[in-house]
């Protein structure tokens, strides 16, 4: 187990859900959508979220270029493996006609697009109308990816101003975490960013000191009062092509 493994299972359980809370949004969102509708999953990556489309037909599209190291900046997960995808092309230019699909989802995409208001045109392009548009990104994020990593971010009046601007309606976003969950996500990051940023970890009275702040997080975000509008990990959205 690493340092930062063992962390965890000491520290207070807060600021760990980001990745599952988004997971079961989508999830349950993805149910609503009726039996075998054609849906295109934008920015696809590994294609992890199919499992939640089997009721679906579903279509995969990515760039196909990143191989898991780019250049080698901040975060990397090494290896990248895109299966078969259905579709490789720039994902402001999909080779489909208009409304091919009842349904888009793109999660955790949009951070990584140089373009991503041309991306919202052609969401609305490919969808029918009263077609789903599902998406997934973060309010703030660490540098991921790069070089293919152009925004740390998006809030909700992005969401509000773009959607309504290319024919969405019925926009609902829902924030993922709050300001306190968020910190505490970062604290767990501290003994993996010492040690690649400054060739230190923390020693054991700061590490007691991370144990009483992700104590005081917890009570805080037990507490909480609307800091999601603050800070918060992402947002999650569902609009319909009006």
């Amino acid at each position: 187990m690493n340092i930062g493994s063992f962390l965890k299972s000491l520290l207070p359980a807060v600021g760990r859900d980001n990745e599952s809370s988004r997971e079961t949004w989508l999830e349950e969102t993805l149910l609503t959508i009726p039996d075998n509708s054609r849906i295109l999953d934008a920015g696809a990556g590994t294609q992890q979220y199919s499992r939640f489309c089997r009721h679906l037909e579903y279509v995969s599209q990515d760039f196909g270029e990143y191989d898991g190291k780019g250049d080698d900046a901040a975060l990397q997960p090494g290896e990248f493996d895109y299966g078969k995808l259905d579709i490789v092309s720039d994902i402001n230019s999909i080779p489909e006609p208009d409304a091919s699909f009842d349904a888009i989802m793109c999660i955790e995409v949009l951070e990584h697009l140089p373009d991503p208001v041309q991306t919202i045109k052609e969401f609305s392009r490919l969808l029918k109308p009263e077609g789903h548009l599902i998406i997934t990104a973060p309010f703030c994020s660490l540098t991921h990816f790069a070089p293919y990593h152009f925004s740390s971010g998006f809030n909700t009046y992005w969401y509000e101003r773009h959607l309504a601007e290319y024919g969405f309606k019925n926009i609902e976003i829902t924030r993922n975490g709050n300001y306190f969950e968020f910190i505490a996500q970062e604290i767990y990051r501290i003994p993996a960013t010492s040690k690649r940023y400054s060739d230190s970890r923390p020693n054991p009275v700061e590490l007691f000191s991370m144990f009483i702040l992700q104590r005081m997080l917890l009570r805080f975000s037990k507490r909480n009062k609307g800091s999601s509008e603050l800070l918060c990990f992402g947002y999650h959205v569902h609009a319909i092509k009006d």
